[in-house]
């Protein structure tokens, strides 16, 4: 996908980070020739996902230097080979988090190419199919398969599209599996950052009842007001917990914090669905939480290239947009130290167009 030069030279500019510090910093490397089958896209934003903390600072002891992050990407179409269909020089496009798979599993064949049985190649951070290392999107264009590339909507501004391809889509995803889009069901989600604000604006979209549950009461006023929650709940309120008790139909999870489960369990209607889709440390929950009340927990990644452009879609027609800070770029690295003390409302998005020179 991508190669290091090393000399200062490459056909594309991007930040990178070096090390487990994360700290990224001007760097030139080499995309690949638009093949056949590829798209070369201009990238003109790219959100900021915590997945950029959690890569180039080596958390996960895979990371892979020097390293572009950026899995959020949108942008106009610039090249395409000749075998493309169904794009054209001009078009508006998004590239999320992943940009290869084997095309050739059952879930490959569903178009849910992120659960690849052999493994999807990440956006950044990932071994492609011909040994090189994949860059992200905090550069100035990417080449990727025509498969992997998403339609933007004219209609859809090309900063608020590019927290859609991460954050939204995590949401969107569990939600539509579940039946999540049922007029006049309750849905409870916990946590309101990123992913869920997200699943706040899906929810009302659907038509659902929505109540926030979070630890941070300064964001009372703006879930009920901004995001279009129906309810907010400061958590831990054991008695406000007790009242709810079998009151919601569906819970999506988004906190990545350690926090107990059977609390919320307890919240669920019979045959209540639970969607864990945040990254706590550990999750703990008495077998009796589904037992009594048939309730089912699941979890979730991103989503299919299918279901990513449905949500490309549905949030066009329906006016969904996500809440962003637009930065420069060379204010990335305050961003992500931001980002660690969950100080944005609710996505980073770097102008990369106007900034990135």
């Amino acid at each position: 996908m991508a190669t290091e030069t090393g000399t200062g030279e490459g056909n594309c500019l991007g930040w990178a980070t070096r090390d487990p510090s994360g700290f990224l910093s001007p760097y030139k490397f080499d995309r690949r020739d638009v093949g056949s089958d590829d798209i070369s896209v201009k990238i003109t934003h790219c959100g900021v996902c915590y997945v950029d903390i959690v890569w180039p600072r080596n958390l996960h002891g895979d990371a892979k230097y020097p390293m572009v992050p950026g899995h959020e990407i949108a942008g106009i179409v610039q090249e395409i080979g000749a075998n493309v269909k169904g794009f054209k020089v001009g078009d508006h496009v998004g590239v999320a988090t992943y940009v290869n798979s084997c095309r050739e599993c059952e879930e490959c064949e569903d178009r849910m190419e992120v659960q690849c049985s052999k493994g999807a190649v990440c956006t950044y951070n990932s071994v492609d199919v011909d040994g090189t290392v994949t860059q992200g999107g905090y550069s100035t264009f990417i080449v990727v398969h025509q498969r992997y590339c998403l339609k933007i909507p004219d209609n859809y501004p090309l900063e608020l599209a590019a927290p859609l391809l991460c954050a939204g889509i995590t949401v969107y995803s569990p939600m539509k599996r579940h039946n999540m889009n049922q007029p006049g069901k309750s849905l409870g989600v916990i946590g309101l950052g990123g992913l869920g604000h997200m699943a706040v604006k899906f929810g009302k979209a659907f038509g659902l009842k929505v109540t926030v549950f979070s630890t941070s009461i300064s964001k009372k006023e703006e879930a009920l007001t901004l995001i279009g929650a129906d309810e907010f709940v400061v958590t831990p309120d054991e008695q406000k917990m007790k009242v709810l008790a079998r009151s919601l139909d569906f819970i999506i999870d988004t906190a990545s914090g350690d926090h107990p489960f059977d609390p919320y369990l307890a919240l669920l209607k019979t045959a209540g669905v639970y969607v864990l889709v945040g990254a706590p440390s550990i999750v703990k929950f008495s077998p009796a939480s589904l037992f009594i009340g048939m309730r089912t927990i699941s979890g979730s990644i991103t989503g299919g290239t299918k279901e990513t452009q449905e949500m490309l879609n549905f949030c066009a027609a329906k006016g969904v947009y996500p809440k962003v800070e637009v930065i420069p770029i060379d204010y990335v690295n305050e961003a992500l130290e931001r980002l660690i003390k969950r100080d944005v409302k609710y996505r980073f998005v770097i102008d990369i167009e106007n900034t990135l020179k």
